[in-house]
């Protein structure tokens, strides 16, 4: 009786054991969550001040974005380009069709010997950003003066050129003007520069794209250390690139030599311009991207799982796992429901704080490379033109989905050597492909915005080099779908389509004295006895099998990495042709400057805009006869009297007494008031003038005066016209007397 009533027992035993094992397990998982979720604030924590950085630096940089056309183009001179002045002019003037930053020499006069004849230290006129202007020394001699200019655009591009003007009379000049039209850079400071620019882009899209595989398709590839070399040599790369850019930018701009980058007057005032501001912030957010790429290893690369492990009773299998660990070994067998309801809260209450991370992660990652690439779209083409509003966002959502693309080519390399499986390359083919749609439709807009003509495409380098760059693009999109490719014949293996995990190196357990003593006794305990030399044997064999692992690739995930491999050297060269597209005016603005270059060119030889004369003939006079000379002029104001024709009457053209009679027609034809007017003759082979008329009004847009002209030769009529307080011009043109 006694041993038929002991089986009753032990159940109740048994049921009371299992009772109090789940509730203390309960208890430690409990500890271990509320463990986890003070990690899991103190990193949100981190986070938000992360992304509260980012936004401060990202409003600030593009907070002085404006429109304005790329690229700033030369839109007239005062003196006029080839001008013959009578008499010597106080100031050079220079108006562009967007505001530049000006230097110290950024506008010097040279006279016909070569000598500097300019004041110095350059200024804007009248406080237009969009003009440069120079004092002049007094007492200049006559003959032909050569004016070479430089600035930086207001899209951060140096421009540079030269024109002459005379005075009295043209006259030979030392000067090449030829050697002086171009904004050139010094040929090792270019290469140098270019050099950096185009690393950083790369070093931009390693990181971000890095950045991205690891969070979006592969977060087990934190705690691999090929991947966390990958992110930090983005790093490293793109903080050195930041700081030759930032160093050669003064030597860039003014043509010096790579001796100038040291130059710390140079950087304060790289510092100053817009393209400063932007490598400044790229700095402060590469600190902000440590910070980042240190919450990223350090809680994506912690073994998954570990804290569930510590939970479980006897050791307990990894959290997620289908393996049971010794201590739960036949509990799932015995279908006990408690204990499967503990493994799956240990199991979510070990992926939570994962996923928590990832997605704060994700998100502060974004950020920061929208943050960086404001840093390339807020001081380049995409900040000024047309549609700034558009440009912006469009192109820094290029910048982003480029990092995406390449930079994920480069850790799907890093990858498939570490042997990921075909799900996580399956997943980076999604992304990819959305960010090939993204770049598509962003680049067919600043394609668009950038060329402004069909003609541009051929006829500009800028047009030439979308045309290269889109080609590029294409083999690339050729190459990716032998890649997909592959990608279907490693899903369609299951054998090889499974990740490669590594195994972890064991940690050699110290030996016991009698396994010792029997390891001695049979002669085998040479090795065993020393517990670092069993260490280093173990590191050893995981060495040779991981080395046999990359050699044993199999045909079909070898295939996908040379074709990986080649997509990867292919964007190589997509970077390289993206840096030189920035360095290029667009084709829309390159049709500017030669359409303002063909006007100058029609206004020197037809002589008759902005006090040209080019070279056309002086009208010749007849004695007794009249001549009546026509200056179109144009004061740049805005009232109804800036622009017209101002016409010179002399009856009778002739040495001596000259009846003058002067009218200003507006653009409709209509008499015109000004509030001054002034007519002067000045005959500069003789040295003789200018002479001045005293004009009488006669009626609106009407003066009439007597001018003495005693000897005969080739006399400049000189008329200034003030249409405004500030509005004002002169207009010349020759009179031949005699």
């Amino acid at each position: 009786m006694l041993m038929g009533r002991t089986p009753k027992a032990r159940p109740a035993t048994a049921r009371a054991a299992t009772t109090v094992r789940p509730t203390a397990a309960r208890a430690t998982t409990a500890r271990t969550a509320t463990a986890r979720t003070a990690t899991a604030r103190l990193l949100g924590r981190r986070i938000t001040g992360l992304l509260g950085v980012l936004g401060a630096v990202l409003a600030l940089l593009l907070a002085g974005a404006g429109p304005a056309s790329a690229h700033a183009a030369l839109q007239s001179t005062d003196p006029a380009q080839n001008a013959v002045l009578p008499v010597a002019p106080q100031t050079v003037t220079l108006t562009f069709s967007e505001a530049v930053s000006l230097s110290s020499d950024s506008v010097r006069v040279l006279d016909p010997a070569g000598r500097a004849v300019d004041s110095g230290s350059p200024a804007h006129a009248d406080g237009k950003d969009n003009t440069a202007r120079v004092g002049l020394g007094s007492g200049l001699a006559n003959g032909t003066y050569t004016v070479a200019w430089r600035a930086v655009s207001e899209d951060s591009h140096p421009i540079g050129g030269a024109f002459t003007f005379s005075i009295g009379a043209p006259s030979a000049t030392t000067v090449s003007t030829t050697a002086l039209q171009s904004a050139e850079a010094d040929g090792l400071v270019a290469a140098l520069y270019g050099t950096a620019r185009t690393v950083a882009y790369a070093a931009f899209a390693l990181l971000a794209g890095a950045a991205g595989f690891v969070l979006l398709c592969w977060p087990a590839g934190a705690s691999r250390r090929p991947v966390q070399r990958l992110l930090m040599t983005g790093w490293v790369a793109l903080l050195v690139s930041t700081v030759a850019v930032l160093m050669l930018r003064g030597p860039y701009e003014r043509g010096s030599g790579v001796g100038k980058a040291f130059d710390l007057s140079l950087i304060r005032t790289t510092l100053d311009e817009r393209i400063g501001t932007a490598l400044a912030a790229r700095l402060l957010l590469l600190a902000a991207s440590g910070v980042f790429l240190s919450l990223l290893v350090g809680q994506l690369g912690l073994p998954q799982g570990s804290g569930a492990k510590a939970a479980a009773n006897g050791g307990a299998g990894t959290a997620g796992s289908d393996q049971p660990g010794p201590g739960t070994a036949g509990a799932g067998a015995d279908g006990d429901p408690e204990e499967a309801e503990l493994r799956e809260l240990e199991r979510r209450a070990a992926e939570r704080p994962q996923r928590e991370a990832r997605l704060g992660l994700g998100v502060a990652g974004l950020v920061l490379a929208v943050a960086l690439s404001a840093t390339w779209a807020g001081a380049d083409h995409a900040s000024v033109g047309i549609q700034v509003w558009l440009a912006l966002p469009l192109g820094m959502l290029h910048l982003v989905a480029m990092a995406l693309w390449l930079g994920g080519l480069a850790a799907m390399l890093v990858g498939l050597r570490e042997g990921i499986g075909a799900e996580v390359a399956d997943r980076f083919s999604k992304i990819a492909f959305g960010a090939v749609l993204v770049l598509a439709g962003t680049g067919v807009y600043q394609s668009w915005r950038g060329l402004g003509s069909w003609g541009a495409l051929t006829g500009t380098d800028y047009g030439r080099l979308l045309l290269v760059k889109t080609g590029c693009v294409i083999a690339m999109l050729g190459v990716a779908w032998m890649s997909r490719t592959w990608l279907a014949r490693l899903r369609a293996t299951p054998e090889e389509a499974a990740e490669v995990v590594p195994e972890p190196v064991a940690v050699a357990a110290p030996v016991a004295a009698s396994d010792t003593a029997s390891d001695s006794a049979t002669g085998t305990g040479a090795d065993s006895e020393d517990p670092v030399r069993r260490a280093q044997l173990a590191r050893q064999r995981a060495a040779r099998a991981n080395a046999d692992r990359d050699r044993g690739l199999t045909p079909t995930r070898a295939g996908l990495r040379r074709s990986v491999l080649v997509e990867a050297a292919v964007a190589v060269a997509v970077l390289v042709v993206t840096t030189l597209l920035t360095n290029s005016p667009p084709g829309r603005v390159a049709g500017e400057v030669a359409a303002a270059a063909a006007n100058g060119a029609a206004t020197a030889s037809g002589g008759t805009s902005g006090g040209t004369t080019g070279g056309a003939p002086a009208p010749q006079t007849v004695p007794g006869r009249t001549v009546e000379l026509k200056l179109p002029y144009d004061t740049k104001g805005r009232t109804p009297n800036a622009k017209g024709t101002a016409t010179v009457t002399l009856n009778p053209a002739g040495t001596g007494s000259n009846e003058v009679h002067l009218k200003l027609d507006g653009a409709d034809g209509s008499p015109v008031e000004v509030p001054e007017v002034e007519l002067a003759f000045t005959l500069p082979d003789r040295d003789l003038g200018p002479l001045t008329v005293p004009l009488t009004t006669e009626g609106t847009g009407r003066w009439t005066g007597t001018a003495q002209l005693p000897l005969a030769g080739n006399w400049v009529v000189s008329v200034v016209i003030r249409s405004s307080d500030i509005d004002q011009t002169t207009e010349i043109k020759q009179l031949k007397i005699g």
